[in-house]
């Protein structure tokens, strides 16, 4: 992997091809961290993990459907009893699947200021990016037994050395790329021009990126990444075309997102062909008051409906459930 830079869009020839039979799928990634206030600064001390009894219920949720839900864990998370206790039975049967997500102001070694461009693990110095992975990492594989192989940087922080590490450590996945997205105003990465299709990371087939799912929709779609980097400083005109059926920027989670507007969007991935669908969303959503998208009991009752709404198109279409395991022995390695 020497030499891949996950924050350069791949050559053309990388795009990731699966075994006929494989069709469209769908994965559902949880993004499972901390509770904390997000219109606060960063801060290492102030944050619970109140909420990770939740994920029983939407475990328990997701096996109605058969849906396998991928939970990225970050380092508070990894380091509770009560993931385990939630999850863990889930996943020594298979029936759920972990992996890494670095926030890296929570993670030790605790060695930089908390800042935001420091939130974007990538922008760490190599070694201290390398060592709060390989805490982390080795967390993770001493809670549940078993060593996770995916991975997601926290606010889709890859860095230009990243893939050196994931590669070190066995990842076969990366889903940090957010495709359609541009982090740069604030020191993060810039995605626009990645594509939505899975590519390989490198020229050894050894590390898959599977970038998480926005698509645009609307006349103006395949306009899309001209125009959106011009109106991120005028949300009020991304509205109006929004609202005018012109063009809208259709990221698939249930945060933010209505279930009318992810139909749209799944529609969209379906038709172009995309193999693989990669919806996520945050943990602490999965109880009310933790986060701006679930604020109520009403709020989660939706977020629940959100999904069995998606779930059922879904199977409308043909689209069934995959995960990692299932994935890696789908995808051609020639």
């Amino acid at each position: 992997m020497q030499g891949s830079n996950l924050l350069q869009p791949p050559a053309t020839d990388a795009l990731a091809r699966f075994r006929e039979g494989f069709g469209q799928r769908f994965i559902v990634t949880v993004d499972t961290e901390e509770e904390f206030d997000w219109d606060a600064p960063l801060d290492r001390r102030r944050h619970s993990t109140l909420t990770l009894p939740a994920l029983r219920k939407f475990q328990q949720f997701c096996e109605g459907f058969g849906v396998v839900p991928i939970y990225l864990l970050d380092y508070p998370v990894a380091d509770s009893p009560d993931t385990v206790a939630a999850i863990g039975d889930a996943v020594d049967a298979g029936r759920a699947e972990v992996g890494v997500q670095l926030h890296p102001w929570v993670s030790p070694p605790f060695d930089e200021d908390v800042s935001e461009f420091n939130s974007y693990a990538g922008n760490l110095p190599y070694e201290l990016e390398r060592e709060k992975f390989a805490r982390l990492h080795r967390r993770i594989d001493r809670a549940f037994g078993q060593a996770p192989r995916i991975y997601r940087a926290g606010r889709y922080g890859l860095g230009p050395r990243t893939a050196e590490i994931l590669a070190e450590f066995g990842m076969a996945i990366d889903t940090s790329v957010r495709a359609r997205f541009d982090y740069s105003s604030a020191g993060g990465p810039n995605y626009r021009e990645h594509p939505l299709h899975p590519y390989w990371a490198g020229g050894e087939h050894a590390l898959l990126e599977l970038p998480l799912t926005t698509v645009y929709w609307g006349p103006l779609r395949q306009m899309g990444n001209v125009i959106y980097p011009h109106l991120w400083r005028a949300p009020q005109v991304r509205g109006v075309l929004a609202r005018a059926g012109l063009l809208e920027r259709i990221p698939l989670t249930p945060e933010g997102i209505t279930a009318e507007e992810a139909l749209r969007g799944v529609d969209i991935a379906i038709d172009e062909g995309l193999p693989v669908l990669v919806f996520s969303f945050h943990s602490p959503s999965l109880a009310p008051g933790h986060t701006p998208y679930v604020r109520s009991e009403a709020d989660l009752g939706a977020l629940y409906d959100w999904w069995r709404t998606l779930f059922a198109h879904l199977a409308h279409r043909g689209v069934r459930p995959t995960h990692v395991a299932d994935i890696l022995s789908s995808v051609v390695l020639a």
